[in-house]
């Protein structure tokens, strides 16, 4: 990290040209931004909400800038040195090059912000033959990765409220990482009132995250219990004495259930939903006659080349397989974790129907 901080610096050190006042400044915004993301990790909870909110969406807003700026300086430098293109008097105290790059990096975190905030509504029609106790069809909205905390207020938490409410849901589910990285701003910003205005028929259900550890995960549980949202710890609930809905503990959790220890004492004649923060053990899920398998925790890699890496890492890294008579789905998360910035991914809700 701290070797692209300082490879990123080096070359706009050179590349803007010398003016004293400028350099001072430069150093200044160099130290601030190195050290943004750091501090708010880690001693975030001991300055003002106003000062630690600040540093978080700078700090980590500034880890992908870094990135882009990493991968266009070295793909520069290579040009540079075969010679392919003289690069190098635009890559030297140029004012020109310096604006080039200023302009496409506003484009291009302007374009990642806009598509962030431009929600995408997935819709799942799913078929079953264990859905006949219902009267009909099961309508459930489904969600992961919120990252409520620092980064994220209630006026936007409360639209994302807002589109769940349109869809009239019978049940809400919430795959993950509802928390963030710290307990302050749970409180300070009210989330829970947000929360409670979720308006669904038969509740909403969450199987925790790494984030919830991260939080801390007994108060993790503590903040979401108060907030109306029932918190699924390697525990099933039976829903209208029609279908269960089953939440594993999280990965971090070395003694968690295996999903044949959760699901032994179900009826399989009734169709079983399963909360699984991470995308793992897959035939283990087909094995149990899981019908509807919920996970999130990619975030579909949520900039790119980060996409790539998480394709290589999954058996799905996101969207919808069904293997047997088990339908999977994997979603990148109506939140985001740091920098409001989508590239190669979109922030998602998901509209499912299950019916016979």
């Amino acid at each position: 990290m701290l070797g692209a901080n300082f490879y990123v610096f080096y070359r706009l050190w050179y590349l803007i040209p010398a003016i004293s006042a400028g350099r001072i400044l430069f150093v200044c915004l160099a130290v601030f931004l190195v050290f943004s993301p750091f501090i708010s990790f880690g001693l975030g909870n001991r300055f003002p909400f106003s000062v630690s909110s600040l540093m978080y969406r700078v700090g980590t807003s500034w880890l992908i800038i870094m990135l882009y700026l990493v991968i266009l300086f070295f793909v520069s430098d290579m040009i540079r040195i075969t010679g392919l293109i003289p690069l190098g008097r635009f890559m030297f105290d140029s004012w020109i090059g310096f604006g080039v790059l200023s302009v496409f990096m506003i484009a291009l975190m302007t374009t990642g912000n806009v598509i962030y905030h431009n929600k995408k509504r997935v819709e799942l029609i799913l078929k079953t033959d264990k859905i006949g106790e219902l009267d009909k069809p099961l309508k459930i909205v489904a969600i992961s990765d919120l990252h409520l905390g620092y980064g994220i207020g209630t006026r936007e938490f409360r639209k994302w409220v807002t589109l769940i409410n349109r869809e009239e849901p019978d049940v809400v589910l919430i795959a993950g990482d509802a928390l963030d990285n710290r307990g302050k701003p749970l409180y300070n910003r009210n989330y829970a009132r947000v929360f409670h205005e979720i308006n669904t028929k038969c509740g909403i259900y969450m199987a925790p995250g790494n984030h919830e550890y991260i939080s801390n995960i007994t108060e993790s549980i503590d903040f979401l219990t108060k907030a109306g949202v029932t918190v699924l710890r390697d525990s099933v609930m039976l829903v209208n004495n029609a279908y269960y809905i089953a939440g594993r503990d999280d990965k971090r959790n070395s003694k968690r259930k295996t999903i044949a220890e959760l699901t032994a004492s179900l009826d399989k004649s009734k169709p079983i939903i399963l909360l699984d923060h991470q995308p793992y053990h897959f035939d283990e899920v087909e094995e149990n006659a899981i019908d509807l398998y919920l996970a999130g925790h990619t975030h579909k890699g949520q900039v790119w080349p980060a996409t790539w890496i998480v394709k290589s890492m999954y058996e799905i890294a996101y969207g919808y397989l069904k293997k047997g008579n088990t339908n999977f789905y994997v979603s990148s998360g109506i939140g985001i974790w740091g920098g409001k910035f989508r590239i190669g991914s979109r922030s998602e809700y998901v509209v499912i129907s299950m019916s016979s």
